[in-house]
């Protein structure tokens, strides 16, 4: 069987679906694997590094789509490149199918059997394999650090000859695994940090890492039965908003990681929040891509309003694209490795199997995923 992993033409995307690494592990396991040449060149693996590793370079990226049994990427594809895959063929990368009807409709139509990573259910049996959990938290980290470089003081206490410098105090907005890797980092620097969200139930978290958690009454939260944040009512935005805006006033460094997936990102930040910082502060915005928690803030720029910074990056992991690669090639080969019957050479595709009913979208020329299903029926 023969997997193929183009290499990726979105803009800033410097990730790579396969590194050596899993490719020696695939090719052991009796797949083929043939990479675009130039594939990891942003992420420092040189086509030599994956030809010892037991890959074929190909530079004829529509016969190498044409050809693959197992497509492998990050980001979705082209329609025109849905067109050269082969009826039958497993694709898998983020594929972002609320959204994307058309796309969703040119796999079905192709015969494609498409496989979305943000759709892994989050179970025990699924960890291995989830992509949005293991490149947010390098998102978490990363904010942590452009924020640090922004801001116009160190984080930590310093006490020196010359005085006692105060630690920076840092606000960090959603607990999931983004926010508590955000809120991880910023005590490893030294900063006093705070931390909300809408699910009392993570304080407990955020209080192992050391920081103190913000609480403002908000009737009845909690989360979705996969672990994510239920959406607020607009009332309960409100109220968050208020409760919120005197812990702002009062941060050196705010970051927002509050998303909802499949619908546009809430608005959690607003322009009167923003005034109520003080001049040197830094926000970043984790949901820049998705629409914003941060009013204000605009994809891969960071803007400056009153004197406070807003930094607004799209592709957060992609800032350490050889960390994130890893991470992602290893839920990708931890997701084909679990399906893949060596002995048959053969990718068992059971549509009873829990994981698979969660993130196999397309199949057989349908739309199988009842997720997708019903939200286009609804």
């Amino acid at each position: 069987m023969q997997i193929v992993v183009p290499a990726e033409t979105w803009a800033n995307e410097r990730r790579v679906a396969l590194i050596p690494d899993s490719v020696k592990k695939l090719t052991k396991a009796g797949l083929s694997v043939t990479v675009e040449a130039g594939l990891g060149e942003h992420s420092g693996f040189s086509d030599l590094d994956y030809q010892e590793a037991g890959a074929t370079v190909s530079s004829d990226r529509s016969a190498m789509l044409s050809s693959g049994d197992i497509v492998l990427r990050v980001r979705k594809p082209s329609i025109d490149e849905v067109n050269l895959l082969k009826s039958g063929a497993i694709h898998i990368s983020y594929l972002d199918p609320y959204n994307e009807n058309e796309l969703v409709d040119a796999m079905a139509g192709k015969g494609v059997t498409a496989i979305s990573m943000e759709m892994i259910p989050r179970t025990t049996r699924a960890q291995k394999m989830d992509a949005l959990s293991s490149q947010a938290n390098l998102a978490g980290y990363v904010m942590v650090l452009l924020a640090a470089q922004q801001l116009d003081r160190i984080l930590p206490m310093m006490m020196t000859p010359a005085g006692t410098l105060s630690p920076a105090k840092v606000f960090v907005i959603g607990a999931g695994v983004a926010g508590l890797q955000a809120i991880a980092t910023a005590k490893r620097l030294g900063a006093r940090v705070d931390a909300f969200d809408t699910r009392p139930v993570v304080a407990e978290q955020v209080h192992s890492l050391g920081a103190k958690f913000v609480e403002i009454d908000l009737g009845e939260t909690g989360q979705t039965k996969d672990g994510y944040a239920k959406e607020l009512t607009p009332e309960q935005l409100e109220m968050q908003r208020q409760g919120m805006k005197d812990v702002i006033s009062q941060s050196d460094i705010v970051i927002t990681t509050a998303q909802v997936f499949g619908r546009p990102a809430p608005r959690i930040v607003t322009a009167d929040m923003v005034a109520a910082m003080k001049p040197g502060g830094v926000i970043v915005d984790m949901a820049v891509e998705s629409g914003g928690n941060v009013e204000g803030s605009v994809p891969d720029q960071t803007v400056k309003v009153g004197g406070v910074s807003i930094i607004g990056v799209s592709n957060l992991p992609s800032q350490v694209s050889s960390d994130a690669s890893q991470m992602y090639s290893s839920n990708l080969f931890n997701l084909v490795s679990e399906y893949w019957d060596e002995e048959g050479k053969q990718f068992d595709l059971n549509l009873e199997d829990d994981i698979l009913k969660g993130c196999v979208i397309t199949h057989g020329g349908a739309i199988v995923n009842e997720t997708i299903k019903n939200m286009r029926e609804g």
